[in-house]
């Protein structure tokens, strides 16, 4: 066997992580034909090649399935993981060792200096490997190829199925185009998918710590944008407008890590928001001020309904309009004790975008709008998701200017559907057995609900999607260039699991892994919760 031993798996890492697959470039796919390649070796691929498949995506692009069948039973667990990994600018001066793993470690040796604290006794010590996807995830990769080949050496009594798809990083494309897929397999093969078991490395909850997590769900994100119209002025006479700046400002104020809105599960908060994007929307300088601008947030949640959130950010949106009107008001009448004017008076609206988009329909009619989104897409097609939903809301909302000044909530890609297994579940008691019997060997885990890292197990796990409507709606580019496969995910919908190798610093120029532990003592627990959730003796 080849991926068994702490070399072997570290070797196996390091030819991964060498393929630079960031994602959406060229070496991303390249390493979709390179997993493909080595899984072909094994003695089971080579007498069933039918049963590995690399599936070419919609845009190129490849995600590989692995189904190995050895059980006459229909119960299957999904290994799954993703091999594409963020960039790397922020190595700087080391840029180029990103992807060699092994000279950049031991360049990292005459850069002490620089290193974090901890980071510096991690390289002194030996055991970590560093380097852009040592951590996330590769490693998971590597070791789901390693069980995969120790089930087959050794005849498990077990059908498994490993998945490893590219964008989680972005756009999760890799993991929704898989979906089909999955089903089809199921139909296929009489298949019922037991669980859906990640290696996803864990994350800190918190920094300097250093407990073993077993989580039975993922996070979910949202991520809403406040689109804001104001009125435009010439910068001598600014009384005159509303800089749509300061609108996206107070919006921001109001929701950068507002703790009100962070929810609590069994012990668990969710981190607050943050803001991801600010800007205002126009495209050259002049002494025009700003009328347009528009803020998007990173929100994760874990059981609150889309309708509760969209209550909620409405609710910002009218307090943040409250403020402006007020602000204004204060400005202006201070700015009377200098001059006698007539005093302007400002009242901001505040709309979702499906409350806009009616709008426009009934005053332009259904098919000039849904003409004009088609071609605002089209004319924006080498922007990406979130762009193109700020350029349609821009467009809807010029053609309801008489409602300016507004503020817009609209909802732009991604979306991760918070999922969670229940704790009735049959396959609960078994991660609970685990954790017991491994703490009783010294090795402490935890169990913890939802991995907040975000993975794709958000579209296979078990999650609320009654309300999917609603985002629909509020989506400005669904069912153009974005979409999601919502009764694909409501039947695949199963037990899911994240159990990982330890890193540290992912997405950072000090991302690395604890490669002592992750392929010394780990792959026997991994080993061991897939074959209790299979019930294999």
């Amino acid at each position: 066997m080849n991926w068994q031993t702490k070399l072997q798996l570290t070797d196996l890492l390091v030819s991964l992580v060498q393929h630079g697959s960031v994602t959406l470039s060229d070496e991303e796919n390249r390493l979709a034909s390179y997993i493909y390649y080595q899984l072909q070796q094994l003695p089971f691929f080579e007498k069933n090649p039918e049963h590995l498949q690399q599936h070419r995506m919609e845009d190129g692009r490849s995600f590989v399935t692995g189904f190995v069948k050895q059980s006459a039973k229909s119960d299957t667990i999904i290994l799954l993981s993703h091999f594409d990994v963020v960039g790397v600018e922020d190595y700087g001066v080391l840029k180029d060792l990103a992807f060699q793993p092994v000279e950049l470690t031991r360049e990292l040796h005459n850069h002490l200096d620089s290193l974090p604290e901890e980071a510096k006794e991690h390289l002194l010590s030996g055991d970590w490997l560093f380097g852009r996807g040592t951590m996330d995830m590769k490693a998971g990769l590597a070791l789901q190829m390693g069980l995969i080949e120790k089930a087959i050496h050794e005849n498990w009594d077990v059908n498994l199925l490993l998945l490893a798809v590219p964008d989680e990083e972005v756009n999760s494309k890799g993991m929704l185009q898989s979906l089909p897929a999955l089903s089809q397999l199921a139909a296929e093969h009489n298949l019922n998918y037991l669980a859906c078991v990640n290696s996803e490395p864990m994350f800190q909850q918190y920094p300097g710590d250093d407990n073993l997590y077993l989580y039975t769900g993922s996070i979910g994100k949202l991520l809403p944008g406040f689109f804001c119209y104001g009125k435009e002025t010439h910068v001598g006479e600014p009384l005159a407008g509303l800089n749509a700046n300061l609108m996206v400002s107070e919006v921001h104020r109001l929701l950068e890590l507002n703790v009100d809105i962070c929810e609590e599960v069994s012990g668990e908060v969710t981190p607050p928001p943050s803001n991801l994007i600010q800007k205002d929307l126009k495209t050259e300088y002049s002494v025009q001020i700003p009328h347009t601008a528009v803020t998007l947030f990173n929100v994760l949640f874990m059981k609150k309904s889309l309708q509760q959130w969209k209550t909620e950010f409405i609710q910002i949106a009218r307090q943040a309009a409250v403020n402006i009107e007020e602000h204004m008001k204060l400005k202006i009448n201070a700015y009377a004790r200098f001059e006698s004017f007539s005093k302007p008076e400002y009242q901001v609206s505040v709309y979702s975008y499906e409350e806009l988009l009616a709008m426009a329909k009934e005053k332009h009619g259904e098919e000039e709008i849904n003409s004009r989104i088609a071609g605002v897409i089209q004319a924006n097609a080498q922007f990406d998701e979130r762009e193109q939903s700020i350029k349609v809301v821009e467009e809807i909302a010029s053609l309801c200017r008489e409602e300016a000044p507004m503020i817009v909530l609209f909802f732009a890609p991604p979306f991760y559907p918070a999922v969670a297994t229940e704790e009735e579940d049959e396959l609960m008691n078994i991660a609970k057995e685990f954790i017991h019997t491994w703490n009783a060997e010294g090795v402490n885990w935890t169990k913890q609900i939802y991995f907040s890292g975000l993975c794709d197990l958000s579209f296979v796990g078990k999650a609320n999607l009654t309300d999917h409507q609603l985002l629909e709606k509020n989506i400005p580019i669904y069912d153009h260039s974005f979409s999601l496969p919502f009764n694909d995910m409501k039947s695949l919908q199963m037990p899911v699991f994240n159990l990982g190798p330890v890193g540290k610093d992912p997405h950072q120029w000090t991302e690395r892994l604890n490669v002592a532990f992750s392929f010394g003592e780990f792959p026997s627990m991994l080993e061991d919760l897939v074959k209790r959730l299979a019930k294999v003796n």
